[in-house]
């Protein structure tokens, strides 16, 4: 359905300019800190791992180094794996669960894997717990080396940086109800069109590439997950956010079509977790939790078959 109501931000069916863009920008306020929150734990973490400062943004004099971690010897042998969070920086569990993988779990798999993590890919967003970037752009769907989010093409040349291909790819998101709330009209009003309103599911889900599907790699982590937190149901469509579910938990996306994230590396097992965190059913907690639990089991398996 269609809703009649309207973001404050424009004129309803005109896309905006620098005025509407500046007015969305005066409504952006910090309500925490990547300087506080993130970074001191990515310098605690520098002890084991390369601290990476792999671009530098510069937002109207807010200045934000991106920073990524990987392991200090780079084994040629072995194959690589990448863990990104905060794409979307208002996305919580996804920034938090990549540092506590590094923090709890990621030694068990030195010796077999070559990693790569960034925890906030980011910073401006996970400040104003927003979607967009400070241009009013979502990174994720503009990763490609000409796009214009400049936190998607400073990650693609970290990658392109890397020795040897990446084997896996996880991507750690959320689905939450600011998506309808917030997000989904923002980006009608941004865009000159009606916002059409969905339904946000009620658990746990991933997202396969359509191009390159791997049910199996994507069932293994929803049996992982399912020990920690609730997965999503299909709808009466059987879709998740408008998408058919193919697995239980499971739906595609056509990745490179879409300029996602997990496009980048060309990795054989690539997964995007989807964690709700307003549900009655959870606890930030637990959404941590089941970003790490994802990570571990994509990992596993990725090993298991490479």
């Amino acid at each position: 359905m269609t809703d009649s109501s309207f973001y404050p931000v424009g004129t309803p069916g005109q896309p905006w300019g620098a005025v509407e863009l500046d007015q969305w920008r005066s409504r952006q306020s910090r309500l925490r800190r990547y300087d506080v929150d993130i970074v001191p734990r990515i310098d605690a973490l520098a002890e084991r791992y390369e601290k990476l400062a792999y671009g530098k943004l510069d937002y109207a004099g807010e200045h934000f180094a991106l920073l990524a971690l990987r392991d200090r010897h780079l084994d040629p042998a072995l194959p690589t794996a990448l863990l990104t969070g905060g794409v979307h920086g208002y996305e919580t569990s996804g920034v938090l669960g990549a540092l506590e993988f590094l923090e709890t779990s990621a030694a068990d798999y030195a010796g077999k894997v070559n990693l790569l993590v960034a925890p906030c890919v980011s910073p401006w967003a996970y400040e104003r717990i927003n979607r967009w970037n400070y241009d009013a752009v979502d990174p994720n769907r503009n990763f490609r080396a000409d796009g214009p989010a400049r936190e998607a093409t400073a990650l693609i040349g970290l990658v392109q940086s890397m020795p040897g291909p990446v084997l896996v790819h996880i991507d750690l998101h959320e689905t939450t109800d600011s998506d309808e709330s917030e997000f989904g009209p923002a980006r009608a009003a941004r865009d000159g069109k009606d916002f059409e309103a969905g339904i946000i599911p009620d658990g746990f889900y991933l997202v396969d590439d359509s191009e390159n599907p791997q049910p199996e790699f994507q069932r293994s982590i929803i049996a992982a997950v399912e020990q920690v937190t609730h997965i999503a149901p299909p709808d009466s469509k059987g879709e998740i956010i408008g998408s058919t579910v193919v697995e239980h938990g499971v739906i595609e996306y056509p990745l490179k079509g879409l300029a996602l994230c997990p496009s980048i590396t060309g990795a054989r097992y690539t997964t995007t977790t989807e964690v709700y965190p307003d549900s009655p059913r959870t606890t930030p907690e637990i959404c941590i939790r089941a970003q790490v639990i994802a990570t571990r089991a994509a990992l596993d398996f990725a090993l298991a078959h490479a």
